[in-house]
C-alpha cells in the first residue's frame, strides 16, 4: 500500500519453512557472534602487543573492521526478520544499507590488494619493503580504499532513487542489492545496469587481475630460488592472504553467478548465497589469521 515515491521492500523468506525461520536464525547468530568476537580479538591483538605494529598487521585490521561493519549492517535485520517476522524494510533503510554492503565490500577488495602489493615487496624487494610500505602510506592506503568505495559505488543508490517502484516489491535476498533492488523497478533501468556493472569490473574485477598479477611475479622470484624448503618457506609466508582472498572472492563470485544466471533456481540457493556472501569472510578470516599467525595465536591464549 506504499506509495511510488516512497515504496518498501519485502524481505525475501524460504517457501514452506516461514515456521522454521527462528530456528535457522541461531545458526546464523551463532556465526555472527563468532565474527564479532573472532574480529574484535584480532583488533585488540594488534593494538596491545608492539610486535604487531606492523603494515600487514595494520591492514588485518582494516580488514577486520570492515568485516564487523559488513555484517553489522546485515546481519542484526535479517536476525529481527527471522524472530520477530520484520519483513518489510522502508525505501531510505534500503538504499543505505545496500549502500554500505557494496561501499564495505569495495574497501575490502582495494585492502586486499593492498596486502597483495605488500607481499609482492617483502618478497622481491625485500630491502625496500620498509622505506615503501611505512605506517604514513598504510594510512594512506586505507584512506585511499575508503575514497574509492565510497566515490564508485555512492551512485548506484542515487540512480535507483527516482525510479518508480510498481509492481512487485519482494527481494530475492533477506537483505537489500543494487542488482535485486533494481529489478523491481518498473522504468528503464539500463544507466543503473551499466554503471553498476562498470564499478564492479574497475572495482572488485580490476582488483582480481592485479591480485593475480602480483601472485605471478611472486611466483617467479620464487621459482628463481635453488632450494626447494626455501621456496615453501618464502611462499609459505603468502598462504594467509591467499586464504584470506578466496574466502571473499568465492562467495562474491558466487552470488554474482546466482544473480546472473540463477533466475531459475530455488530462493533457498539465494538466500544460501546471499548469507554466505555476508558472513564468511568475516568468520573465516580470524580463524585463518589466528591459525596461521604465531604472534596473534599466543597473545589470544
Amino acid at each position: 500500500n506504499s506509495s511510488d515515491l516512497s515504496p518498501s521492500f519485502i524481505l525475501a523468506s524460504i517457501p514452506g519453512l516461514e515456521a522454521a525461520q527462528s530456528w535457522m536464525a541461531i545458526p546464523l547468530c551463532s556465526a555472527y557472534i563468532l565474527a564479532v568476537a573472532g574480529n574484535c580479538a584480532v583488533l585488540l591483538v594488534v593494538r596491545v602487543e608492539p610486535s604487531l605494529h606492523a603494515p600487514m598487521y595494520f591492514f588485518l585490521c582494516m580488514l577486520a573492521a570492515i568485516d564487523l561493519a559488513l555484517a553489522t549492517a546485515t546481519v542484526p535485520r535479517i536476525l529481527s526478520f527471522y524472530w520477530f517476522d520484520s519483513r518489510e524494510i522502508s525505501f531510505g533503510a534500503c538504499l543505505l544499507q545496500m549502500f554500505l554492503i557494496h561501499t564495505l565490500s569495495a574497501i575490502e577488495s582495494t585492502v586486499l590488494l593492498a596486502m597483495a602489493v605488500d607481499r609482492y615487496v617483502a618478497i622481491c624487494h625485500p630491502l625496500r619493503h620498509a622505506a615503501i610500505l611505512t605506517n604514513a602510506a598504510t594510512a594512506r592506503i586505507g584512506l585511499l580504499a575508503m575514497a574509492r568505495g565510497v566515490l564508485f559505488f555512492l551512485p548506484l543508490p542515487l540512480l535507483l532513487l527516482p525510479l518508480p517502484f510498481c509492481g512487485s516489491r519482494v527481494l530475492s535476498h533477506s537483505f537489500c542489492l543494487h542488482q535485486d533492488v533494481m529489478n523491481l523497478a518498473c522504468a528503464n533501468t539500463t544507466p543503473s545496469v551499466v554503471y553498476g556493472l562498470t564499478a564492479i569490473l574497475l572495482v572488485m574485477g580490476l582488483d582480481a587481475v592485479l591480485i593475480c598479477l602480483s601472485y605471478i611475479l611472486i611466483l617467479k622470484a620464487v621459482l628463481r630460488l635453488t632450494a626447494w624448503r626455501e621456496r615453501l618457506k618464502v611462499f609459505s609466508t603468502c598462504i594467509t592472504h591467499i586464504c584470506v582472498v578466496l574466502a571473499f572472492y568465492v562467495p562474491l563470485i558466487g552470488l554474482s553467478v546466482v544473480h546472473r544466471f540463477g533466475k531459475d533456481l530455488a530462493p533457498l540457493v539465494h538466500i544460501i548465497m546471499g548469507n554466505m556472501y555476508i558472513l564468511v569472510p568475516a568468520v573465516l578470516n580470524p580463524i585463518i589469521y589466528g591459525v596461521r599467525t604465531k604472534q596473534i595465536q599466543r597473545r589470544i591464549l
